[in-house]
């Protein structure tokens, strides 16, 4: 085990007390889970922290996120995109991963669903959701959700799990905490309206424990667990 992998049991294992710990706080019933985000980490990390019990991983790049699911080919791992999804590469997704966190058009509801149909599993799909209303961030405005989510349910090869959103941090000036609430009562009335959801993915490594406090059942955390990503 290298330098840049020794230290990964030790992380993952406080990790999994902070995310309990802040569960328990919440007074969330269910278990918060863990996104193990390995986007440019060797294939030596992942495996490290596959081999310390983490089985749920997320990638934001297509190509990437594709070699590793080959590379590592475990069935009980559990692979999640993240983030903006460009049309081109959506067979890419649907075929790889088994989650995809980053649509926000009907347009890529189409495409992943149309893909996905020839496998005997569906494609969870999380709404991306631009909670603070950043013209350059990714995700459909809150009032487009609703429409997004109806689409997802009109294809058989896609199964609309949540809503997913990636605040502003606070060092760009923005305010996760009120990001967080605003996707929790999106989320919260649209379940109330009938729409089946069951995620609320918000949380990255410097923040994952208000978004917690705030609803969220799933976290993305990279740094946290990996530490910094090697250069070139």
């Amino acid at each position: 085990m290298t330098d840049h992998t020794s230290a990964i049991p030790e992380r993952l294992q406080a990790l999994h007390e902070r995310i309990e710990s802040a569960r328990l706080r919440a007074g969330t019933p269910q278990p918060v889970t863990l996104i193990a985000v390995s986007k440019r980490q060797p294939l030596e990390a992942v495996r490290a922290a596959v081999a310390a019990g983490q089985r749920v991983f997320g990638e934001n790049y297509v190509q990437e996120g594709v070699e590793k699911c080959a590379q590592i080919a475990d069935p009980d791992l559990c692979w999640h995109h993240i983030g903006p999804i460009q049309s081109n590469k959506c067979r890419d997704i649907a075929s790889a991963f088994d989650w995809a966190q980053g649509v926000d058009r009907s347009r890529i509801i189409q495409r992943l669903g149309a893909a996905r149909q020839a496998q005997s599993t569906p494609l969870s799909v999380c709404i991306q959701v631009n909670v603070s209303g950043e013209a350059s961030k990714s995700g459909a405005a809150p009032e487009a959700v609703e429409g997004l989510c109806t689409a997802v349910l009109d294809q058989p090869g896609l199964q609309l799990r949540g809503l997913m959103a990636i605040p502003a941090p606070r060092t760009a000036g923005g305010d996760p905490e009120r990001d967080f609430a605003a996707l929790r009562v999106l989320y919260e009335r649209l379940r109330d309206g009938g729409l089946p959801l069951d995620t609320l993915s918000m949380g990255m490594s410097d923040d994952f424990e208000a978004a917690i406090a705030a609803g969220a059942t799933m976290v993305r955390v990279g740094s946290a667990l990996f530490g910094p990503r090697p250069q070139g």
